[in-house]
């Protein structure tokens, strides 16, 4: 077995943004009115607790705001707010906030037919600019009277993918650029506090667009607050039978992608240090991408999230359950489903990853150390961090950390591996059941926890020595703090494990 010796320097200190929690992107929003959708991000909620929530359809058909009639001769319109009301009380319930991304186009309103997804967002322009910037202001307004002054706090960006022709009909840039024009100056019109990001691109021809919105936006004198993007880690799909196999694509490579956005954009003195937010990341782009079930997707995103914070402010995971019908209502429980949990709230491999990030930020943000498998905080109790090995042999990694003080520490480790957290093995040696009963659902959820382990580990010359063992594609979160020993009068914990 290979073993990995990190010795953490007394003084250190490494670079490391953790935003973990601020955005998880859903299926198309009109899926938060089902009850399946509401247990998963209750779940996800409670365990990790995002702050912004982005998916798409705010103005589709099924969410039904728009509405044209013809009264005496004359076309009118109105807007009905019953659904979405009922999704955003729904989300604020759950202490999560709508990532307002403008899109797609009311069927009344598009100039054209053309749509997506099964569930048929149209992407076609507005056959009239003024009925969309109008329909978007009402809609601010609205939320305004409904949840007060903080609705000018939630994010806003200006459609989705608009590069791509499904997602904006021709992938005509001038047309977008104009979209986002009006969009932006009507809503700093109406109130300059909201923050409206765009353009909202994938990584088709993305340097080409990226520096073309920024040139259309410097000859218009308008200054995004922020410069929106995506980010998927994958090479075209095999499609067998319903679902896509891909490969994944070399880390620094997608390192090197993103740093070029943040390069282009500071290139130009108007927007310098604007900020970056990737409204959605994740491996494979497909929502029937078989790695998102595996552990393999957990470790390899270990390592993203370690990273992403580098150069943007935000990244936002696509999606957080696995409740998403953009190629239909999927076919069996393990589908290669976007979410992070599948249906019955059994959390894959890679919840564990956000979940282990988000409680290294509330342990604390002082990063020791750094590299492309460990990241490891300190605060006044002690040691926590996160070690992933992806992909490759089983090793153990022994850390040094140094520590202050007499005594001894307890290292508690969390550990998802193919082993010990697997519940896509346990699935296929059930069968592969489509549609598990109550009872197969309860059995695969007890597969999907990390393991815990304890020990207790002496002080060495200033230092407490730990190993961790790491098997093929694992993640493990570990904390090292002072061990504190209140035994009760008589109680004997040696003695208590050989009496007989």
């Amino acid at each position: 077995m290979n073993t990995v010796k990190v010795k953490v320097d007394p003084n250190g200190s490494a670079v490391f943004n953790n935003n973990v929690d601020y955005c998880v992107g859903t299926g198309r929003l009109g899926l938060a009115l089902t009850q399946e959708y509401l247990k998963e991000l209750e779940y996800v909620q409670k365990m990790i607790g995002f702050s912004y929530i982005r998916g798409h359809g705010l103005f589709s058909d099924d969410v039904s705001i728009y509405h044209e009639y013809k009264e005496n001769d004359e076309i009118k319109v109105e807007y009905n707010y019953t659904y979405i009301d009922r999704i955003f009380d729904a989300y604020l319930r759950l202490n999560i906030r709508p990532y307002l991304e403008l899109g797609f186009m009311p069927g009344q309103l598009a100039s054209g037919t053309q749509t997506i997804f099964y569930w048929k967002g149209n992407t076609t322009p507005p056959k009239d600019y003024g009925k969309w910037t109008d329909m978007v202001i009402a809609l601010l307004e609205h939320l305004k009277v409904r949840y007060g002054e903080e609705v000018t706090g939630w994010p806003i960006e200006v459609w989705n993918e608009p590069n791509l022709p499904g997602f904006w009909f021709k992938a005509d840039m001038e047309e977008y650029f104009k979209l986002f024009k009006e969009t932006f100056n009507a809503i700093k019109k109406y109130d300059s506090r909201f923050k409206v990001g765009g353009p909202a691109i994938c990584g088709v021809r993305d340097a080409e667009w990226t520096k073309a919105f920024l040139e259309f936006c410097k000859k218009e004198g308008i200054k995004p607050d922020r410069i929106t993007r995506h980010h998927y880690t994958v090479e075209f799909p095999e499609r067998i039978g319903h679902y896509d196999y891909s490969k994944l694509e070399d880390q620094d490579f997608r390192f090197a992608n993103l740093q070029s956005t943040r390069d282009i954009v500071d290139s130009y003195e108007e927007f310098k240090g604007t900020p970056i937010h990737l409204t959605e990341f994740s491996t494979s782009y497909t929502p029937k991408g078989v790695i998102h079930d595996t552990n393999l997707n957990a470790a390899y995103l270990a390592r993203q999230l370690a990273g992403l914070g580098d150069v943007n402010e935000a990244y936002s995971y696509w999606t957080f359950g696995d409740v998403f019908e953009e190629q239909g209502v999927p076919d069996s429980l393990f589908h290669g489903g976007f979410g992070m949990v599948a249906a019955g709230n059994i959390p894959k491999p890679t919840f564990w990853t956000f979940y282990f990030f988000k409680q290294l930020k509330l342990f604390g943000q002082d990063c020791v150390y750094r590299d492309d498998t460990a990241v490891i905080v300190k605060n006044g109790s002690g040691y926590a961090g996160i070690l992933w090995n992806i992909d490759g042999d089983e090793l153990t990694k022994e850390i040094t950390l140094p520590v202050a003080g007499d005594g001894e520490y307890t290292l508690i480790t969390k550990t998802v591996d193919e082993v010990c957290c697997n519940p896509l093995k346990l699935w296929h040696d059930m069968g592969e059941p489509a549609y598990p009963t109550a009872e197969e659902t309860e059995l695969i959820r007890s597969a999907a926890q990390p393991r815990v382990e304890s020990t207790i580990v002496e002080k060495k010359g200033g230092n407490a020595d730990i190993s961790v063992l790491l098997r093929k594609n694992a993640v493990v979160y570990f904390t090292l703090k002072k061990r504190v020993f209140t035994p009760d009068r008589g109680y004997d914990y040696e003695k208590v494990l050989s009496f007989h």
